[in-house]
């Protein structure tokens, strides 16, 4: 699990307990600017996750790391699919961002609430 939280003009992602281990992340910094949007979306779990460079992924218990899939790397960190969240990036090292949040509309409504203000 992830926990999302805005410091100044970044969105901070802490990777929590042992995702970090399996994600290889501890903490990712985004600037505002760069956040394109959020969104809760429980059916991304189905979608291919392309290739693992590095990542975990075990079907039905986690999917963690940094995968390719269409030329765009995107960061996973889900356990729980109904708690999954995708951030929309731009200009970054990565294109999406698919965590899971403790409570995802929450989540999305900060994210979104700070990208409306910049």
């Amino acid at each position: 699990m992830a926990n999302v939280s805005i410091d100044g003009d970044n969105l901070i992602v802490e990777i929590e307990g042992l995702d970090k281990l399996w994600a290889l992340k501890s903490r990712l910094v985004i600037p505002l600017t760069n956040v394109r949007g959020a969104t809760v979306d429980p059916g991304i779990s189905r979608e291919a996750k392309g290739f693992r460079a590095p990542g975990t992924h075990f079907p039905g218990v986690i999917t963690a790391g940094t995968f390719y899939i269409h030329g765009e790397r995107v960061f996973w960190d889900v356990h729980d699919p109904a708690k999954a969240v995708v951030i929309e990036l731009a200009d970054e090292r990565y294109a999406r961002l698919v965590i899971e949040a403790a409570d995802p509309r929450a989540t999305v409504a900060l994210i979104e609430g700070a990208t409306a203000v910049g």
